[in-house]
């Protein structure tokens, strides 16, 4: 017995073992979806369980949610179609600020078993926001003496909008003394330039004002507009210069407020008015304008808001020193932001299974992950439990951890663990945080299907090993217990070749043929399927399956009559005082399919003379179409051509021969070229006698076989083909060829069964004159005869 144990212990080890490892493969595959901003709250961002490879219900049945870093979620997943969707309206500017390319991650985490699938969805950015200048006005001073070509920096405008929606150019209304210059900085930002295009004159023109305009490069564009008032100064022959032109600085993120980070210095040669210099920010954004001072006398620079690394973690600073001439210099300020251990890490629980049965062994009680907005040490983490616990936790991949169950659990205790969160940083900082784990029974539910009997529709001719549906069940159990198997049960039919007609996807219940199905060989069968869990011990339940095969038209018609593979052509006798509409004879046909496919149509494809004969599209049956004349051939040959109602229609032709003779009883012989009238009138006579004796003797022959028949019936019964005849009306241009109700006169014709009985090849052995009513019957067939089975079709 303890030998058994422990085989059963290393076994859920290997099995825990893979499971594992394929959670971790998993977890490499990524996709990235994207959806623009300001999408309302429950927006389609695509089908996850499509993408994912599986339908809704193994996606509920796996316990699929989302995870994503920190406790705020931007994304939820509906149970119920399978579909990510938005769980609020999301604003990419506040989600990334400048950052062009945003992308947030998240987890797709399956339970059971574990997987983790890493997955990317990245916030398109609209055109939301317009170009807006910080100074909706600005004073320039320039001196009367700038050469032409001289470059005057200006405000820039600013647009929240990334990539193409940004900012993209600056013009000015046309003047003949400037235009606009638009110039990059290394971080991207765009800004414009006023280039002096002609000298100026102050005793000409002492000022002017321009309106500077910034388009961006959204559909349709944004733009914004600010006033440029420029005063022409006398001359002022020096401008400012900054002791260095780039200052670097660092400063830790909890540095307090009003801090002094830096102090920029500026001399000017000139005196007076002229060499008077203040300091400012120059082209700076809103961001800075928050976060910094700069005082205009002194250059010191000083923090006015809390610094945030995690947030931003450096700063580029343009100040401009202007004297009072108008003349200016520009030095920039880089400031480092060092990071702090300022944030206690994160904790976020995806799964927890607070009951577990109480025999499980190494059985998977929490998933969780755990994150630290920190940097370098300050953001590495470390997690641990008490150690008097049967449990241990386990990383997983992407800072995922794992609480197992370890030996055997008391189903009378309950557990209280406590999970503590500790980073690397100085101080060191720790989230604690307590779940409660209950033990509960073993396997008490069995699987149950979604529906107690499935019908599964496949056409005949259909390709191997081809799907033809699925069958579900879910259990209410956990872990193991809930892992299904699909089987096929044993048939009660024992001529049902169940195993080479179908074969059932252990794992999804998908069904699939095996072999090409023949509707006109099997119909529709049945079989139950077994779903059974993995508990010990095991439970199941079964499901009714139905397959129904759809006919498919892969059956032409038959000729039954006239026969075209006869030694000697049929010829039809037709008297040339026939009136228009005799009966010449009827084409029989059959089909071996069923429904529309087998409903036939005929019509006449060649004639001899056309419109002399025609034939009845719904019963075949060919007639003279007016009266007959000396002038008419005495030989004509018809191509019939019969075609069923399938879709592509098939069809076959037969060819009939017909004789018109001045008499009916007149046999077919040769006409002489030149004949007596005494003649005629004798071998008319003659024929006529012929005719008779042939008439009376065929009908006594008739008689007698009817009554042989009748008595052979009693005894045995011979096995008969079937042909399948469509149920209900039949359109308007066709009708059924069985031959009750549409005749004028009654053809029945003598057919066999050739081969084993339930091949379906019918062979023709003779036709039996009109006129002459015999029931069906089966008739003896001698030993050397070709046929097994006779009949009468009439």
């Amino acid at each position: 017995m303890e030998a058994r144990g422990e085989s059963f212990l290393r076994q859920r080890q290997v099995l825990l073992f893979f499971v594992f490892v394929c959670g971790f493969l998993a977890g490499f595959e990524s996709r990235r979806y994207s959806v623009a901003e300001e999408k309302e709250r429950g927006f389609l961002i695509a089908n996850l369980a499509k993408d994912l490879g599986l339908t809704v219900e193994e996606l509920v049945a796996r316990g699929a949610q989302i995870v994503s870093k920190g406790n705020k979620q931007h994304f939820q997943l509906s149970h119920h179609t399978g579909d990510l969707l938005l769980k609020e309206k999301m604003d990419r500017e506040e989600l990334c600020g400048p950052t062009e390319s945003c992308i947030l991650h998240f987890q797709v985490l399956l339970q059971n078993p574990f997987q983790l699938i890493t997955q990317e969805i990245q916030i398109i950015d609209v055109n939301d926001h317009a170009p807006v200048f910080f100074e909706n006005e600005m004073e320039l001073k320039i001196p009367e003496n700038s050469p032409p070509g001289t470059v005057i920096p200006l405000e820039y405008a600013e647009d929240l909008d990334v990539g193409k929606n940004s900012l993209q150019n600056y013009t000015i209304v046309p003047n003949s003394h400037f235009h606009v210059l638009m110039c990059s900085r290394k971080d991207g930002r765009k800004y414009p330039e006023l280039v002096l295009d002609r000298a100026l004159d102050r005793e000409e023109l002492p000022e002017f004002s321009l309106t500077l305009i910034a388009l961006d490069g959204g559909s349709p564009p944004r733009s914004g507009t600010a006033q440029i008032h420029i005063l022409v100064l006398d001359i002022n022959d020096n401008a400012p210069e900054f002791a260095q032109s780039l200052y670097e600085v660092q400063i830790l993120e909890n540095i307090p407020i009003n801090s002094v980070i830096v102090t920029v210095s500026a001399s000017d040669l000139d005196t007076g008015s002229f060499g008077a210099i203040s300091y400012s920010f120059f082209h700076a954004s809103e961001e800075i304008l928050k976060t910094f001072r700069l005082n205009p006398i002194t250059g010191d620079m000083q923090l006015v808001k809390y610094l945030n690394f995690e947030a931003i973690n450096n700063y580029e600073v343009d100040i401009e020193a202007k004297d009072g001439g108008g003349l200016s210099g520009k030095s920039t300020v880089i400031i480092q932001v060092v990071d702090v251990n300022d944030n206690p890490p994160e904790l976020t629980l995806s799964s927890v299974n607070s009951a577990i049965p109480e025999n499980s062994v190494e059985t998977v009680v929490a998933i969780f992950s755990v994150s630290d907005l920190d940097s370098g040490d300050n953001g590495r983490v470390m997690c641990s439990i008490q150690n008097n616990l049967p449990f241990v936790l386990k990383p997983s991949l992407e800072n995922f951890y794992t609480l197992e169950s370890e030996g055997t659990l008391d189903r009378e205790t309950e557990y209280n663990i406590t999970i503590t969160v500790t980073d690397l940083g100085t101080p060191r900082l720790k989230t604690e945080h307590s779940i409660t784990i209950l033990v509960s029974d073993v396997n008490d539910n069995a699987p149950a299907f979604s529906q107690t009997s499935y019908t599964l529709l496949v056409r005949e001719n259909n390709s191997p090993a081809l799907h033809i549906g699925s069958v579900s069940a879910t259990d209410r159990d956990s872990g193991t217990n809930a892992q299904i198997a699909y089987s096929l049960l044993p048939t009660q039919d024992p001529h049902l070749p169940l195993a080479s007609l179908v074969s059932i996807n252990a794992d999804n219940g998908q069904l699939f043929a095996l072999r090409a199905l023949d509707f006109e060989a099997l119909q529709a069968f049945e079989f139950r399927v077994g779903a059974t869990d993995q508990g010990s011990p095991a439970l199941s339940s079964q499901a009714l399956v139905r397959v129904v095969v759809l006919d498919d038209n892969d059956n032409s018609p038959f000729v039954l009559y006239p026969m075209q593979n006869a030694s000697a052509p049929c010829t039809e006798l037709v008297p040339r005082a026939a009136e228009q509409g005799y009966l010449v004879t009827k084409v029989v046909a059959v089909d071996g399919d069923s429904g529309q496919n087998a409903w036939l149509s005929y019509q006449l494809l060649k004639a001899t003379e056309p419109g002399l004969f025609g034939v009845w599209a719904h019963n075949g049956e060919v007639r003279t179409s007016r009266l007959l004349s000396e002038r008419d051939a005495a030989r004509h040959r018809l191509v019939v051509l019969v075609k069923d109602n399938g879709e592509p229609p098939l069809s076959a032709s037969v060819t009939l021969h017909v004789l018109l003779v001045d008499g009916f009883s007149q046999p077919y012989l040769p006409l002489p070229e030149v004949a007596p009238e005494r003649a005629q009138g004798d071998s008319l006579t003659v024929y006529l006698v012929i005719a008779l004796a042939s008439v009376s003797s065929l009908f006594l022959f008739s008689v007698l076989v009817f009554v042989v028949v009748r008595l052979c019936r009693r005894r045995r019964a011979a096995p008969l083909g079937v042909f399948s005849v469509p149920e209900g009306h039949l359109p308007g241009h066709l009708v059924d060829v069985s031959g009750t109700g549409t005749l004028s006169q009654s053809y029945q014709y003598e057919v066999c069964l050739a081969g084993d009985s339930g091949s379906g090849e019918f062979k023709f052995l003779k036709p039996i004159f009109p006129n002459l009513l015999v029931e069906h019957a089966g008739r003896e067939v001698k030993e050397n005869s070709p046929c097994r089975n006779s009949f009468v079709f009439s």
